[in-house]
């Protein structure tokens, strides 16, 4: 079967929510995808920031199948050797104090939601609590994740959405204290804005946000899943800003290609929220994922894969910053570590990426006119030397 034989076979049978591109892909190594007729392409997107150790990385596959030959899933009514290895790691690498796996960074969210809800109901006695939220930000698409997403165009057709949620502005403090009420129970914001553009928090905001949240008592949530797990040379972006949320969600690259999540909580939030009976998952934190979660953290220790990331940053915004000094249709750029962005102008940045899928390149978008990289953080000064390549081609 062809590869259009291929698409065609899917276009009749999965649901359209989602406009792919025109590309069957049948395996990956190392940092590179093959697609089903055997052409090679440089992967700078990494499954949305989700691949980070690149495809079939050393004593990855093999912890997998270790798992699969042992036991896949029994349900949360009981424990399994995986998830109390995985949730040691994680609370260790975040210093926070308790750990809920769940099946996505949506679902990650939710619980997120719930968590703040639950502690501002234990404290007050009463449920109708208000949560802020920032404008341009993506947070996923389920109701809940919806109603703290503050993009209109995912928003107006499912609305009405969960009540009680106001918008601020990202990176201005005085906005944020413009919201806040006596019902406010929490503030939410990605540590950096990912769909919305690659915005990184300034030290201020979070600062500033911090102290709010601390003064009244406010639950701070800090949404890590795409600019986590090492995308910013540090575990979680928040990390270098030495300012730790009340709840931070996690996921993508947290199981480095299973679908797994979770939201973890510091010791106030831990000790005056969710109890038994307010929240669970039949297939969260199952076996098979936190073994791939554990074994990611062997790898991260193992392999300094945290320094990796910080010793290459400079070369890689180095290379970057050239393209935008080169090209007019480069206007700048912005971001931290492994997660970069181009703005474009004067042409769809969709073009960009067309072209560059053809070149053998696999870059994404983000917002309207933000070209985004995020690649597995395992790649070398050779595949930034190429990327740099077939986009400097790409920009012409």
């Amino acid at each position: 079967m062809s590869m259009n034989e291929q698409m065609e076979e899917s276009e009749a049978s999965i649901l359209h929510t989602y406009n792919r591109f025109p590309v069957v892909f049948e395996k990956g190594e190392g940092c590179y995808l093959y697609d089903s007729e055997g052409k090679e392409y440089l992967d700078f997107a990494a499954g949305i920031a989700v691949n980070a150790l690149g495809y079939h990385y050393p004593g990855y596959d093999e912890a997998l199948k270790s798992q699969i030959d042992k036991l896949m899933h029994i349900s949360n009514l009981y424990y399994n050797e995986p998830i109390i290895e995985a949730g040691a790691k994680l609370v260790q690498a975040s210093h926070m104090e308790k750990a809920f796996f769940t099946n996505s960074g949506t679902e990650a969210i939710e619980g997120a939601l719930k968590a703040a809800k639950k502690y501002a109901y234990e404290r007050d006695g009463h449920a109708d609590h208000e949560i802020i939220a920032m404008n341009h930000s993506f947070h996923g698409r389920s109701i809940g994740a919806l109603s703290v997403t503050g993009n209109a165009h995912y928003r107006e057709p499912f609305e009405p959405l969960m009540g009680g949620v106001k918008f601020a502005d990202f990176n201005d403090l005085e906005s944020v204290k413009a919201q806040i009420t006596d019902k406010t129970c929490a503030i939410i914001t990605e540590t950096v804005q990912g769909e919305g553009g690659i915005y990184p928090a300034t030290k201020e905001f979070l600062e500033g946000l911090r102290k709010l949240c601390d003064e009244k008592d406010i639950i701070l949530i800090l949404d890590e899943i795409q600019c986590g797990m090492g995308r910013t040379g540090h575990y979680f972006a928040w990390q270098a800003y030495g300012v730790q949320p009340d709840i931070m969600t996690c996921a993508k690259a947290l199981g480095c290609g299973v679908p797994v999540g979770a939201f973890v909580l510091n010791k106030k939030a831990a000790a005056a929220s969710l109890k038994p009976g307010d929240h669970g998952t039949t297939y969260g934190g199952n076996p098979f994922v936190c073994a791939a979660v554990s074994k990611v953290f062997d790898i991260f220790e193992k392999d300094q894969i945290l320094s990796h990331v910080q010793g290459l940053t400079p070369y890689f915004e180095e290379k970057l910053d050239e393209l935008v000094a080169k090209h007019d249709c480069a206007e700048t750029r912005r971001g931290k570590g492994f997660m970069q962005g181009i703005v474009i102008k004067g042409r769809p940045v969709g073009d960009v990426v067309k072209k560059a899928l053809a070149k053998g390149l696999l870059v994404i978008s983000a917002g309207s006119d933000v070209l985004r990289l995020v690649p597995p953080l395992v790649i070398t000064k050779e595949d930034i030397d190429k990327m740099a390549e077939i986009l400097d081609e790409c920009m012409e």
